[in-house]
């Protein structure tokens, strides 16, 4: 038997698996297992890691570490109970260990016991001499029962013990974030800064607090300070490329945006801004440009469809619009707004039964807003469906029993049914309301308002 104690990681991994592949037996110190062991763990390669903790078990039976690695291990695949009675010997041959309270815990997690998994971290704190790990483990516990002001105080003393332990700060954050303490969060956040100004994650963090707040100008200084610290950081140019964006300093905001693609690989979501950008500078043939790699980019990604959807239908091109909103709906078909799209594409191309069928979408998936009964009715109108135009007038009413444009359609469809008092009571009723909008549906009945009775209402209202 050979013995290999000495040596990095890849040595490690290396003469394992040549011991594999030769079926030789090499001897490995317990560092060497726990680094084999982990390394298979964390490429999802299991049935090797559990070669290489059967292996050092035969040759290191009494090692607690290796039986707490085994327990890892059993608790990755779920074995929970199996886990648990190695737990529970463990604690009775070494109580004073806080590794045993740590895997404990991760199996009463695991069970959704999170209040006795709490109990047993705290246990693990009387007998260790590095907490911070314990800390974090405490403020996750917390976070499975939301609460979120337990868990932050948790976080808190990890970066009180390592003040770069960014994963606790974004933690620390997001709990005064779900207590809906964005003002505390940034006290925090600026106290943290004045004993670290030069951490760039803590100013970006800021940053995303003011933008949250709506205190734009602040979020942007947060976020060039970001990029003064750190050239590289991302994100940083990222949040300060849409900070300008919503400055409607569009131009500044693609140079920006022109950095995130110069720093990583492109994404859909980067084009995108960017020809939104171009957009509202009005370069429509470069947010076109943009648009279209976005889709290119992330064929499944709805907005960018819409944006060009949008882009398309402003340029009067409606066949083209017409087919990226088909698109967008093929992504996501209970989207209101894209059916709304829908239907106002297809009244452009006179795809009247078409536009109906959106419209009547919308409705199912209760965008029950005004202007969908209406324009609903009014196409159905102009097909001349007039019963089930009542029907559907008759269902908005319901919802908006004072509306008078909902009067003014029932009045004229009242005429057109010969029930001429009914009729003159609801148009008089919506003159009196709103006088001027009469106007707007004179292309649409125009049997109705030729009508003498009509246009003496129109005028007795008119002179009052």
């Amino acid at each position: 038997m050979e013995e290999f104690s000495d040596g990095n990681d890849d040595f490690y991994i290396t003469k394992f698996e040549s011991m594999l592949k030769t079926n030789s037996v090499f001897f490995f110190d317990l560092e060497a297992f726990e680094v084999i062991t982990h390394h298979y763990m964390d490429i999802g390669k299991i049935s090797l890691a559990k070669n290489a903790i059967q292996l050092g078990l035969s040759q290191h039976p009494s090692s607690t570490l290796l039986q707490l690695i085994e327990v890892e291990l059993l608790i990755f695949e779920n074995k929970l109970v199996e886990a648990e009675n190695i737990v529970q010997k463990l604690m009775e041959l070494v109580p004073n260990n806080e590794e045993i309270y740590i895997q404990k815990a991760n199996i009463l997690s695991k069970k959704d016991k999170h209040l006795e998994a709490i109990k047993s971290l705290e246990m693990a704190l009387s007998f260790t001499d590095e907490p911070e790990e314990i800390y974090a483990l405490l403020g996750m516990e917390f976070l499975y029962l939301d609460a979120y002001e337990a868990a932050r105080l948790n976080f808190e003393k990890c970066l009180e013990l390592d003040s770069e332990d960014y994963a606790s700060l974004y933690n620390v954050v997001y709990c005064f974030e779900m207590l809906n303490q964005s003002d505390k969060a940034i006290d925090y956040l600026k106290e943290y800064i004045n004993n670290d100004p030069y951490s760039e994650v803590a100013w970006h963090q800021l940053g995303r607090q003011y933008f949250a707040l709506g205190a734009y100008e602040e979020a942007l200084r947060a976020f060039d300070y970001t990029v003064i610290i750190d050239e590289y950081f991302l994100g940083g140019y990222l949040e300060k490329a849409k900070t300008l964006e919503t400055l409607q300093r569009y131009q500044e905001a693609i140079d920006n945006y022109f950095i995130c693609l110069e720093l990583s690989d492109a994404t859909s979501f980067t084009y995108l801004h960017i020809g939104r950008c171009y957009e509202a500078l009005g370069n429509n043939k470069m947010a076109l440009k943009f648009f279209d790699k976005t889709v290119h980019e992330d064929p499944l990604l709805d907005k960018g469809w819409l944006a060009l959807t949008n882009l398309n239908f402003i340029e009067g091109n409606y066949q083209k619009a017409l087919s990226c909103i088909n698109k967008a709906l093929r992504i996501d078909s209970e989207n209101s707004l894209y059916w709304r799209k829908y239907s106002q594409i297809t009244l452009k191309l006179n795809l009247f039964e078409e536009s109906t069928k959106g419209f009547k979408k919308c409705i199912k998936l209760s965008d029950n807003s005004l202007d969908i009964w209406l324009s609903y009715a009014d196409v159905l109108t102009f097909i001349g469906d007039i019963n089930d135009v009542w029907l559907l007038l008759i269902e908005a009413q319901k919802m908006y029993p004072n509306s008078f444009e909902l009067k003014y359609r029932m009045a004229c469809l009242q005429m057109l049914f010969m029930k001429e008092k009914l009729a003159i009571q609801l148009f008089e009723s919506a003159l009196k309301d709103d006088f001027n909008y009469h106007k707007e549906l004179i292309s649409l009945f125009p049997e109705v308002f030729k009508l003498e009775i009509i246009k003496q209402s129109i005028e007795k209202f008119k002179k009052q």
